[in-house]
């Protein structure tokens, strides 16, 4: 449920992108860099989908699907990407304190990468959008950000259909992750990390070409919550 404040400032946050979209265009979508965190679990249930079976329609053995044992084990991974891949895939490990200090470590990193990068492309900035998280509005987090020669494009709070990572990038990769099941660390994050970097570049660049569009609906519906 969203006040009528918070419906406000997406609003105001979407009209200053379509503003900047309809100065730019493309360039502007070059520039943007967006990641998130999301939880890698041991155990992944299949989706109904996978689990569906064919039967014959009169078929009096209808099978029957039961649920096993699953484990709570998980890991957590970052991921940074632009509109061409992937920049940055990271794993916290077991017993590892999520807090903005990481978060920040994660960013050095990922400028040391961005710098490797993209050298040759002085021309062009680089437009960070991260999701509106406490650790990333953290104040060591902004007083970070604030060293960086990067503009970071303001999110609003309760706005997770505006981030990237959310809406296309961790589904597809939920989704892939149906049925699998991991017995330790290595094995979780390099099949995590191969599906990511096998993505094509059209599957980063379809995503923040969808940005625009859905900060367009914002408008329409006047900041209510955006499925698609």
């Amino acid at each position: 449920m969203l006040t009528d404040i918070n419906k406000e400032l997406r609003m105001t946050s979407a009209l200053t992108f379509l503003l900047r979209y309809a100065d730019t265009g493309e360039e502007f979508l070059n520039q943007i860099v967006t990641g998130d965190e999301t939880w890698i679990h041991f155990d992944n249930e299949e989706t109904k989908l996978q689990s569906q079976q064919w039967i014959h329609t009169h078929s009096q053995n209808k099978p029957k699907k039961f649920k096993g044992p699953f484990s709570n084990k998980k890991q957590m991974a970052t991921v940074f990407w632009y509109h061409h891949g992937v920049l940055l895939i990271d794993f916290m490990e077991p017993g590892t304190i999520i807090n903005a200090a990481a978060y920040c470590a994660t960013l050095r990193w990922l400028r040391q990468l961005i710098r490797n990068k993209w050298k040759g492309m002085p021309t062009l900035g680089i437009v960070l959008l991260h999701y509106n998280a406490r650790l990333h509005s953290a104040a060591v987090t902004q007083l970070l950000l604030a060293c960086f020669p990067w503009e970071v494009f303001d999110h609003t709070p309760y706005s997770p259909d505006l981030v990237p990572s959310d809406f296309h990038l961790f589904p597809a990769l939920k989704k892939w992750l149906g049925g699998r099941r991991f017995n330790t660390n290595d094995e979780l994050q390099d099949t995590v990390t191969t599906w990511i970097n096998r993505q094509a570049a059209t599957f980063f660049a379809e995503c923040i070409g969808k940005l625009e569009h859905r900060y367009d609906k914002w408008l329409i519906r006047h900041g209510y919550y955006v499925e698609k």
